[in-house]
């Protein structure tokens, strides 16, 4: 009987993340998550590409379909701060081996993400044109861009399910299989679009009709994946329901995420309103240079979400004193991805570009754009390996302070003091670079806070049971 059980927990471990080495450890865990997230915007490039190049108003329907990115995450990345909530907890619950509550927070976190799935839809899909016209969108693209946001929100559900569901895989160290699942849907996105673009003429409906399929197709395959699951991750439809204490737990952590999230978008959001007021080809011109950009960032996010599962883990194990290790390691790996990856993009910039545009004046907005923010991107990353860290550690509402201060209100207020002087994208584009370099500064000494404050309630815990023990005898 101890054989068996020792057998059925070490294979709930799928990968373990409370002993040995932490480099190799976070990388081969950063890996297929960097992968997912490049597929994922490898068939968003493909959207752009396909709209840009056969679309028969080029940059008209490329700005139309970019100009939604930001609106996009301002609206769901609430829903998506509390799959990072769902994460922590059945993170946490499975470095201290608690299988029931593991099982509570798998099916309250995704119950809670069909709910919070249909809300954003309905929102976003009633509402499209408000938000587009508040955003001072360019009348040449409004048309466009609120067919495309329309239809996109009908895929909101399996978009917040679909994170929601990998971000439960991801808890037990199972990156894998959403690569898989994103690759076919991926493939399938790409394939439609073709179809939908070039064949049938649909022009940005198309490309956001394939979209919503390859979604709904995603969150298929990882709902069939948990159904499947044999241990900490399993779901059982008829155990669908929301437990008070998981739900909570899930919300401490996860609602601020989802509020450190709006944070950056409210301020995109802003930029983006100013950007719309230089026309239609700085529009498509910032949108391809952000596309190229992301590629960069995923890579680096997928490195700060390694950092939240394994210090959740290890916070759940009562390991403390890995998570400066982990840090310092996330960081290095953060550093070496921007560098790398950032110099190769530069390098190429400008055929880069010219795949998403025939327009050389859009290709020489999207260059403007990356040569502003590329060579400090590593600094953002950095943000993101503390933030991670410190909601693995149970501080999810600690890290909203900088973020507020620096990304959001920062942003806000140099848009109408140092842009309104000076109107140019330069202007609203230096502003990045500095908002990351002030965040940076102060979540080194909230880190340091935080840290000390966790060692100190672990070292008063072993003096107490160390002390109860000596009662006992």
């Amino acid at each position: 009987m101890k054989a068996y059980a020792h057998r059925l927990i070490k294979r709930s471990r799928d990968f373990d993340m409370t002993s040995g080495g932490i480099m190799g450890k976070l990388i081969a865990f950063s890996l297929p998550l960097a992968l997912s997230g490049i597929l994922q915007l490898l068939f968003n490039a493909v959207d752009l590409i396909v709209i840009g190049q056969f679309s028969a108003t080029g940059s008209e329907s490329l700005a139309a379909v970019s100009s939604n990115n930001a609106l996009i995450s301002l609206i769901i990345n609430v829903s998506l701060g509390l799959s990072v909530g769902a994460n922590v907890v059945v993170a946490q619950s499975i470095g201290s081996r608690n299988k029931e509550r593991a099982q509570n927070a798998v099916h309250t976190a995704i119950l809670i993400s069909v709910i919070c799935g249909i809300a954003v839809g309905l929102v976003g899909a009633l509402c499209a044109r408000y938000f587009l016209v508040w955003m001072k969108t360019d009348a040449v693209v409004l048309d466009k861009a609120t067919t495309y946001l329309s239809i996109y929100f009908i895929g909101a559900p399996a978009n917040i399910v679909y994170n929601f569901g990998a971000a439960i895989l991801r808890a037990k160290g199972d990156t894998k299989r959403p690569l898989a699942f994103l690759l076919i849907a991926g493939i399938v996105n790409a394939c439609l679009n073709l179809i939908f673009v070039i064949v049938a003429h649909m022009d940005v409906a198309g490309v956001a009709v394939a979209t919503i399929i390859s979604q709904y197709l995603s969150v298929v395959l990882v709902i069939i994946a948990l159904l499947r699951e044999k241990d900490y991750c399993r779901l059982i439809i008829k155990k669908l329901r929301i437990k008070k204490r998981e739900l909570m737990d899930i919300l401490r952590i996860g609602l601020p995420s989802g509020i450190l999230g709006s944070f950056f978008s409210i301020s995109n959001v802003i930029i983006q309103s100013s950007i719309n007021g230089f026309g239609y080809q700085v529009m498509a011109g910032n949108a391809t240079g952000a596309s190229l950009e992301a590629f960069v960032y995923t890579s680096m996010n997928a490195v700060s979400s390694a950092t939240t599962t394994f210090a959740g883990q290890n916070v759940g194990a009562k390991r403390y004193d890995r998570i400066k290790g982990i840090l310092l390691d996330s960081c290095i790996i953060t550093i070496v991805i921007s560098v790398v990856l950032g110099t190769f993009i530069l390098l190429l910039g400008r055929p880069l570009s010219a795949l998403y545009t025939r327009d050389p004046v859009v290709v020489e907005y999207a260059i403007e754009r990356m040569t502003v923010i590329l060579p400090i991107y590593f600094v953002c990353g950095i943000v993101e390996n503390f933030v991670g860290c410190l909601r693995g550690m149970n501080y999810a509402i600690v890290p909203m302070i900088p973020s507020f201060l620096c990304i959001c209100a920062y942003r806000i207020i140099w848009v109408y003091t140092a842009f309104k002087t000076n109107a140019t994208t330069f202007m609203l584009y230096i502003s990045y670079p500095i908002s990351w370099g002030l965040n940076l500064l102060l979540d080194i000494g909230l880190f340091a806070y935080a840290y000390n404050k966790v060692i100190r309630l672990s070292k008063n815990m072993r003096e107490y049971k160390k002390l109860c023990g000596y009662l006992k005898e």
